[in-house]
């Protein structure tokens, strides 16, 4: 019988955070929350959370948490711009951590944080949601296999209409360089870095307000960049209808093309993509009913920290996608 890991969770005011929760609490058998840090008084958020989510949790100060014994994993779900401060204090002290994205609008001081990680075999997940996403896995895998055969275009959409008060929310993201699309394209980054080799070549980058939201404020963004012989096209606006049911990833190849639309669905109906392959009519792939956007990539943390499964973590790639995002944003 397996064991569940004694989990510390640190922070409440990270937009995934409740999410995020939910998902430990139906892992028992691999998490057990032993402690619980409540962050609003130090790192005050911009929306309204779900306190409920954390009733009844074991609660501990921040710094009462850095000395904590006897936890196996540390979640990281702080406000932005404290996460990899909180995160490096734990990787100090050898907890595989993982802390919610994004990473940073520099490349340290992540990149040190993930070289040492490297060095001590230590797992530092990056809580890029898609990672377990069974349609983004196959589409790497596909494409891996030569099935799409060059690829020459990537189209991403990573809009959302989430109804948070539109001030608090522009205030919020305009804070970052990148504004929104530094927030929330990092998800699209990661799943597009895979697809693409080397450098861009030359990056376009523009931002400006979402319709509905103060001039100035950085709630939409629109990247394009290009690498050799292929070109990556990302979206992300705030306020646009549909919500996360018009998130897209499009891959165009020399032998065909595949649309994933929605990137994931939680509303009972099936995920699916279409395939289209030259000389051949379109099919659908179906991966059937999404039930938990976070529990794959958990899983998978839980086996390597209790070492039923080797460390794999591609420290390479969790470099490169920060490094295109801040190349695509222009922070």
């Amino acid at each position: 019988m397996k064991r569940p890991l004694k989990t510390l969770f640190w922070g409440r005011t990270h937009e995934h955070a409740c999410g995020k929760l939910e998902t430990l609490r139906r892992l028992k058998d691999d998490f057990e929350i032993v402690a619980f840090v409540d962050d609003m008084a130090i790192a005050p958020n911009w929306y309204a959370d779900d306190l409920v989510s954390f009733d009844g949790l074991p609660l501990i100060g921040p710094e009462e948490s850095f000395g904590l014994d006897g936890i196996d994993v540390v979640f990281v779900e702080t406000a932005n711009a404290g996460l990899l401060s909180v995160a490096s204090r734990f990787v100090e002290r050898g907890i595989p951590v993982h802390c919610d994205k994004p990473c940073g609008e520099t490349m340290e001081p992540y990149g040190g944080l993930v070289e040492r990680c490297r060095a001590r075999n230590l797992p530092f997940q990056i809580g890029y949601m898609y990672r377990g996403n069974p349609a983004v896995k196959w589409i790497h895998s596909f494409v891996a296999e030569g099935g799409l055969g060059e690829v020459r275009f990537i189209e991403a959409d990573m809009n959302h209409d989430y109804g948070y008060p539109v001030a608090d929310y522009a205030r919020y993201i305009s804070q970052f360089g990148g504004g929104i699309f530094y927030n929330l394209a990092c998800h699209h980054i990661d799943m597009i870095a895979p697809l693409v080799s080397g450098e861009p070549q030359e990056v376009s980058f523009f931002q400006t307000a979402a319709p509905g939201y103060p001039e100035g404020s950085k709630t939409s963004g629109v990247s394009l960049m290009r690498f050799a012989g292929a070109e990556a096209l990302v979206r992300v606006s705030a306020g646009l209808p549909g919500g996360i049911l018009c998130r897209r990833l499009r891959v165009d190849g020399t032998r065909g093309t595949i649309d994933l639309c929605p990137i994931e669905r939680f509303d009972g109906m099936n995920l699916k993509l279409t395939l289209t392959l030259r000389g051949e009519s379109p099919r659908e792939i179906d991966f059937g009913v999404q039930t938990d956007r976070y529990a794959d990539q958990l899983i998978e943390l839980a086996a390597v920290v209790r070492g039923e499964r080797p460390n794999d973590q591609d420290y390479d790639r969790d470099l490169r996608t920060q490094k295109l995002l801040l190349k695509a944003c222009g922070v």
